[in-house]
């Protein structure tokens, strides 16, 4: 009975993957034929697109170089220009993206308060997809808890991060006095924090998580496990411990970047992936674009179609929630 059942989901999953556009050329990766190229698409991926579920996607990067510095661009690199809305919407076009949460993007921090306002505008016209943001704080610095103060309440600024992954941020970094009391305080307002860092700074992250056991925590890029590792078993047993407190969430997004474009495949991805998805249960997890940086490995279509591919098994209702409806939930979208 096993046996015919998973024979069977081996079929579907292997019916849903040519559906999407997965073909494997070598150690290449080529792509499904797309409207735009003048030949219809199959009836599998018309129905799928037919079907698609809502996507809120938690983790939306913007960036203007002419408004904003950020340091840890480096020049003539695939990241160094400018990736504006009209860009998002295009890499977005026909996924069914209906919201998105701004990300903070590291600016200099003499400029924080700028990104915060800026963003708080986009969100306010309606104009876009973005109806949230999450951004840049320094929790150790002298005045944060007055700069956070001011989001207290605030339909459209959710949360804070500070990227920890940085080369000048040495590890432990996140354990000093003054950065655990700025993350109690993000608690006390209500608002929430990005965990973004090492693989290997995830025992840090418990430790942190222990201290803040009124703050909301949302884990991103699956602990930035990177694609491709032989051993997972460290990083396993650590986001598995993360997951263990219920005041954090974790975010599928991010590991793609580390994928090399053109020779992964959605089963490089899996492994982290349902690992993610397993600790964390299905109530405590979304979907997260990385956006642009996600193009490093893929385009978003790719990305978001890879997980899709990975997670076509799982009860629908699981999907949903993944794709839009805890993403709503935990940031209380409207």
């Amino acid at each position: 009975m096993s046996g015919g059942y998973n024979r069977r989901r081996f079929v579907k999953r292997i019916a849903f993957t040519a559906a999407a556009g997965w073909i494997t050329a070598g150690a290449g990766l080529s792509h499904g034929t797309e409207k735009s190229s003048g030949v219809e698409t199959s009836p599998a991926r018309r129905m799928e697109e037919k079907n698609a579920l809502p996507i809120v996607d938690t983790h939306q990067h913007l960036w203007d170089t002419k408004k904003f510095r950020l340091p840890w661009i480096e020049p003539d690199t695939p990241l160094a220009k400018n990736f504006l809305i009209e860009d998002y919407l295009q890499a977005t076009a026909g996924l069914n993206v209906v919201k998105a949460i701004y990300m903070e993007v590291d600016v200099d921090p003499a400029q924080q308060q700028a990104e915060a306002d800026y963003i708080t505008e986009v969100c306010k016209s309606g104009k876009t997809p973005t109806v949230a943001a999450v951004v840049s704080g320094r929790p150790a610095s002298e005045n944060f808890a007055n700069y956070a103060r001011q989001f207290r309440d605030s339909p459209y600024v959710k949360g804070i991060r500070q990227v920890l992954h940085n080369k000048g941020t040495p590890a432990g970094y996140c354990l000093d006095k003054r950065f655990i009391a700025g993350i109690q305080s993000l608690g006390e307002l209500g608002l929430s924090f990005d965990l973004c860092m090492r693989a290997e700074g995830l025992q840090d992250a418990v430790q942190l998580i222990g201290a803040c056991p009124k703050t909301s925590f949302i884990l991103d890029h699956c602990g930035n496990a990177k694609v491709g590792t032989k051993d997972l078993s460290q990083w396993k047993r650590d986001i598995a411990v993360v997951a263990k407190h219920d005041h954090v969430v974790g975010k599928i997004s991010g590991i793609v970047a580390s994928a090399k474009p053109g020779q992964w495949r959605p089963d490089d991805l899996a492994p982290i992936i349902n690992h993610t998805l397993e600790v964390f249960g299905p109530d405590r997890v979304m979907f997260g674009g990385d956006w642009p940086v996600c193009t490093l490995g893929a385009t978003y279509k790719e990305w978001l179609t890879a997980l899709k591919t990975i997670v076509h098994d799982r009860p629908e209702s699981d999907q949903r929630k993944l794709f839009d409806d805890n993403a709503v939930r935990f940031y209380k979208l409207a």
